[in-house]
């Protein structure tokens, strides 16, 4: 009774969006013009072209079985707002981008109800909404902009004066010149004026409401000057989390003290570099997350960690070989922070810098037999299984080990990944030593990817060897559940034995231990 009584509550509310709630989400990124069509049809879809392809909210809504069985509970969907109508020689706003109104909806994408409706069905399945928002700029076909055709900021004196970005080591130039061309002017807003501030931080309060919206993800955030992102944020009443794209963290870090969380960029540069080749260098992976560890407001807990998204050349553009792909995949779910994951990187797409990186899924037909699928479907499940037998995992920061040039091993207890960038060519063997991993002694973990066994020593560190460059994700079998979709068959008999370790660990007598594990046992099978 006490079920259904909690299940109606949450298929029938708002679910709360909070950061610290976020945290334990994993995401899935998708353009909204080139994911699903409303009535599940494939139309060509040229990249190169630039116009809209026809996926729709709606589409998005026929999806969510396909995205939930991924193992993901919140997506990113692209900016809602009405864009400008112009078919312009960059083609036309199918990214949502180029705002023209921010009170009106995208009507290519579907209407206000079927927005609505695209946050019900999540929030039914447990599921959270994040919209993308642009807050720097509007967007123009003509130049000088006509700027009667902005709503609500309709007067040249709502927009800093024009003048091209010239110097990005200039902050003054970077905040107050403007992004695009000529070609298509993205009017930079004077967010310097009361009046600008305050049209602003209202409409997001409503959107956020309007719509139920559980986060925001905001563009070009480096572009608008620190001190206007706290009331901003504040007024959307969500949780946030912006683009701030720079390779150092000493520049991201400022951004991480004015709104909830930053995309992760520092660490994507290093990433990329890491693993689209067996001659990158992981020890400078770690340099980078130890810098941001040290840095950010949070460290990197609070951070998304991602391989791909809709800015850059998709992952699989840069190589071809499985055991780099694996591995660099691997990466944002076993590290600190939100996993973020881009749509069709599962189904292998290798569409190179924007457009190309912009397919339509529907090409794929969202088949699900895949190994990329079924190596997100693990990593989704196997974080889930870290969080449930560690309550201090998402606010434990992670810990690198054997780290070189071609290994690293990712400590975040009970979970230890282990990366390399030798490649699927590789014929030596790769070895990672973590002689205090932190397992008890001689504990039988398991490669979540393979199920394969590895034996902790008996100090309960950790020494593995293995070929052809794939990673590893080892879970102690404690970790693992006898009715799960990972490794079921290697779980520990019951799931007692993490919860004793732990409350030994905490000195409570043993007998008393039992008694409440027992308990526990009773109280799950009454209710």
């Amino acid at each position: 009774m006490l079920r259904l009584f909690t299940a109606s509550l949450l298929a029938t509310s708002a679910l709360a969006a909070t950061a610290a709630e976020w945290q334990n989400r994993t995401i899935y990124q998708l353009v909204t013009d080139r994911f699903a069509t409303s009535d599940d049809s494939g139309p060509s879809c040229n990249t190169d072209s630039r116009q809209y392809c026809g996926g729709t909210w709606k589409g998005v809504i026929s999806k969510l079985d396909y995205i939930q069985d991924l193992g993901f509970d919140a997506i990113w969907i692209s900016p809602v707002v009405a864009n400008i109508e112009a078919n312009t020689s960059y083609g036309q706003a199918y990214h949502g981008y180029w705002t023209q109104d921010i009170n009106s909806l995208n009507s290519k994408f579907g209407t206000a109800d079927d927005l609505k409706s695209l946050s019900a069905a999540l929030h039914k399945r447990s599921m959270y909404l994040m919209v993308d928002v642009v807050v720097n700029h509007m967007a123009s076909s003509t130049d000088p902009p006509d700027y009667s055709d902005f709503s609500p900021f309709s007067t040249q004196s709502d927009f800093h004066t024009e003048c091209f970005i010239t110097d990005y080591s200039n902050q003054t130039n970077v905040e107050q010149c403007w992004l695009g061309d000529k070609t298509v002017p993205l009017a930079d807003l004077n967010t310097e004026d009361d009046g600008v501030v305050s049209k602003m931080n209202s409409w997001i309060k409503g959107l956020v409401s309007d719509y139920d919206i559980d986060g925001i993800r905001i563009d070009t955030v480096k572009h608008v000057r620190k001190d206007f992102w706290p009331d901003f944020a504040s007024s959307a009443g969500t949780f946030t989390i912006g683009e701030v794209l720079d390779e150092e963290p000493s520049y991201v870090a400022d951004y991480t003290k004015v709104i909830d969380s930053v995309l992760d960029y520092p660490t994507w540069f290093s990433l990329t570099a890491a693993f689209k080749n067996n001659t990158g260098n992981l020890t400078a992976l770690a340099a980078t997350v130890w810098q941001s560890q040290s840095s950010y407001k949070n460290g990197e807990l609070m951070t998304g960690s991602f391989l791909e998204n809709h800015d850059q050349p998709r992952f699989q553009s840069l190589t071809q070989d499985e055991a780099l792909i694996k591995n660099a995949m691997t990466w944002p779910f076993v590290q600190d922070g939100i996993p973020i994951l881009y749509y069709g990187q599962e189904q292998g797409y290798t569409g190179g810098a924007d457009p190309a990186n912009r397919e339509a899924l529907w090409l794929s037909g969202y088949v699900e037999d895949k190994t990329l699928v079924t190596h997100v479907k693990i990593l989704n499940g196997a974080r889930r299984l870290a969080i449930a037998a560690n309550s201090s995992f998402l606010t434990t920061s992670a810990r690198l080990y054997a780290v070189s040039e071609s290994t690293l091993a990712v400590s975040k207890p009970p979970l230890l990944a282990l990366l390399t960038n030798v490649g699927n060519g590789s014929s030596a063997t790769t070895t990672w030593n973590v002689p205090d991993a932190g397992y008890a002694s001689n504990e039988v973990l398991v490669d979540v990817l393979t199920c394969s066994k590895v034996t902790a020593d008996s100090n309960g560190g950790v020494l593995v060897q293995a070929s052809s460059g794939a990673p590893q994700v080892l879970l102690p079998t404690s970790a693992l559940s006898a009715s799960g979709s990972i490794c079921s068959n290697l779980a520990a008999q019951g799931q007692s034995s993490s919860a004793l370790r732990s409350v030994v660990a905490n000195s409570i007598p043993v007998a008393l231990a039992v008694a409440l594990v027992l308990l526990a046992s009773q109280f799950n099978s009454d209710f």
